[in-house]
């Protein structure tokens, strides 16, 4: 069933902003997801795909923005493209719920938050996974560090005043993150972004989470997003 959304809720713009390079798989299902929310606008960041990921997104109705590769790059390039008051960063492969999306609008229509994220579920019925993902969600909620594959979202005002994500090759979320929490109050809402257990399935559960809480770490500790970036290879 379809949860009607009051007049109020219904006002507030939203641009989704989807990254991609090379996701002509993924993309489909995530386009058709995000559509059934009805936002305002759909914009395709790409950093220069080759596999059809810019046609497809053209004919699902997208404005497709090109840019150098780079996530930080790519999800930039398509706020300034943006015309909606509310900014929704989606990565290819996550999925948002009409419920999810309905209750976004309903916490950023509250209070003068400047901005938010969900929790994670990790689409997977492996016990490990939705261990994995109820973890993530516990660290997001009391050590504020939340990663890009939750949603983050973000009034375009808020965007533009902390100059966007900065241009790093790999944390960018977490750094992001940091910066708009000390902006203004922020939410971390308890329902959940459903994103694809791709990674986890071609590098192993314990390898890629092992690899994820040390990049986090030694991030957090100062080291270079450069040299941290080459431990993160592409999976499609």
């Amino acid at each position: 069933m379809r949860r009607a959304l009051s007049k109020k809720d219904a006002l507030l713009k939203v641009s989704v902003v989807i990254p991609t390079l090379n996701e002509a798989q993924a993309l489909p299902a995530s386009l058709e997801a995000v559509h059934c929310h009805r936002p305002h606008e759909v914009i395709v960041a790409d950093g220069g795909s080759d596999d059809g990921t810019q046609d497809i997104a053209r004919r699902a109705g997208c404005r497709v923005v090109v840019s150098p590769p780079g996530r930080a790059m790519q999800m930039n390039a398509g706020a300034r493209a943006a015309t909606g008051d509310l900014l929704l960063f989606l990565h290819a492969d996550s999925r948002v719920s009409e419920k999810c999306f309905a209750r976004m609008l309903q916490a950023m229509n509250r209070g003068e938050r400047v901005g938010g994220a969900f929790s994670l579920a990790i689409e997977s019925d492996l016990w490990s996974l939705k261990m994995i993902s109820l973890l993530a969600t516990l660290r997001s909620r009391y050590l504020h560090l939340v990663y890009g594959d939750q949603a983050i979202f973000v009034r375009a005002g808020a965007f533009r005043e902390l100059g966007g994500f900065s241009p790093l090759p790999i944390c960018e979320d977490l750094d992001f993150f940091r910066r708009l929490k000390n902006h203004g109050p922020v939410v971390l809402l308890r329902e959940k972004t459903l994103t694809s257990a791709r990674r986890w399935r071609a590098e192993g559960v314990f390898f890629t989470t092992a690899r994820n809480i040390a990049i986090a770490a030694l991030f957090l500790l100062g080291f270079s997003p450069k040299i941290l970036s080459r431990w993160y290879l592409v999976i499609r």
